[in-house]
């Protein structure tokens, strides 16, 4: 079995599902990525996908389609999509085990590329699923 980059919640999902639907019929789902602003220096971004990259790799949950474009993939390995959604704010989640850092409002975060060899051993300490 591959290993995906990413994994969605529930909620995530339930969203992207949401947003496709109310989007139109060319739209087939969301890309994930990344690029350099705000004050921790990056900002995950999202935006709809009608015409997928054969480059970006592809997760599914439920239906929900996300794409994560190639130059991200190192800053995203392990991350966890979710959706939160409280009386001050609505919005996708990322837990991301490469952030070292994020500004005070939540806006941008401070990335490391993923640690290829300490996944690889947390996969391999992982019990195998039958």
């Amino acid at each position: 079995m591959g290993f995906a980059v990413m994994s969605m919640t529930e909620g995530a999902a339930a969203r992207v599902k949401a947003i496709v639907e109310n989007s139109g019929p060319e739209t087939k789902g969301v890309r994930v990525g990344i690029k350099k602003g705000g004050c921790a220096g990056m900002e995950y971004t999202i935006d709809l996908v009608t015409e997928p990259n054969a480059k970006d790799d592809l997760i599914e949950r439920d239906g929900a389609k996300v794409w994560v474009e190639p130059s991200a993939v190192l800053y995203l390995l392990g991350t966890e999509m979710g959706f939160e959604q409280t009386t001050l704010r609505s919005g996708f989640t990322f837990t991301n085990p490469n952030q070292t850092s994020a500004c005070g409002c939540g806006e941008s975060v401070e990335l490391k590329p993923a640690d290829l060899a300490a996944l690889a051993a947390r996969r391999e300490a992982e019990p195998a699923h039958s």
